[in-house]
């Protein structure tokens, strides 16, 4: 049986980020997400159609994604989920760990904290920081809150190359200039405020109220369609 995954594990054969669309690499997540699950209730191996129908893609559409960073699977076989996992694992960055530093540890903040998911793709809150005094110094899921003032510091000696922002808006630019300043390549920002960074600092905004705002936007499009089929007042 020929082998058909030369995938890469190396950085030096991964495609240039500016090659590969972000929703390829949106994707990628979601099916590393339902390979790890499938592993878990015991299923080893999986085929493009399976694995599409699971999350509402063609098997076409999971073929070309993958398509991007090799040739993967087995003929007759499909893919063997841990290998794929090993495979993705590799192209996401996450084979091995990384350290986040966090700024702000309010209600989200510590909710954050306390979320194992981060845990089980490698990634793990290693220091948070707050300029609320009556925080810092307090313990919150095994992690002491430092004052700002120790951020640049604390984020050199552990080799953080990753920040995460949950302040309120007004506060996150003040925060990402000085996790810029102090090293971080990669920041997440939770604050609903557009961040000025940086050509070669990466960031990904994740704006709650957006996000429900797309959802009410899908449900009331959804109604208003059907309104108008009943109605009859459909457009040929």
């Amino acid at each position: 049986m020929t082998d058909q995954r030369p995938h890469p594990t190396h950085a030096a054969d991964l495609p240039s980020d500016a090659s590969v669309p972000k929703v390829v690499v949106s994707r990628l997540s979601l099916y590393l997400r339902e390979l790890q699950r499938l592993v878990a209730s015991g299923q080893q191996t999986i085929s493009s159609n399976q694995l599409g129908a699971l999350l509402g893609f063609s098997d076409a559409q999971v073929r070309k994604d993958l398509g991007f960073f090799g040739q993967f699977g087995y003929p007759g076989v499909g893919y063997r989920c841990d290998e794929l996992i090993r495979a993705m694992r590799d192209i996401l960055g996450t084979n091995h760990s990384w350290n986040v530093a966090m700024v702000g540890v309010g209600n989200l903040g510590q909710a954050l904290l306390g979320y194992r998911g981060f845990g089980r793709q490698n990634f793990a809150i290693a220091a948070a920081f707050d300029a609320d005094p009556t925080k810092v110094g307090q313990t919150v899921q095994g992690l002491r809150i430092q004052p700002l003032e120790e951020l640049a510091a604390t984020i050199r000696e552990q080799g953080i190359r990753l920040g995460m922002i949950v302040v309120p808006a007004e506060r996150a630019q003040e925060a990402a200039d000085r996790l810029v300043a102090a090293g971080i390549e990669g920041i997440v920002n939770f604050a609903p405020v557009t961040l000025a960074l940086p050509p070669h600092v990466q960031n990904v905004g994740v704006d709650l109220a957006i996000e429900l705002e797309q959802l009410s936007f899908a449900v009331t499009s959804k109604l208003a369609k059907a309104t108008a089929e009943s109605t009859g007042q459909v457009e040929p």
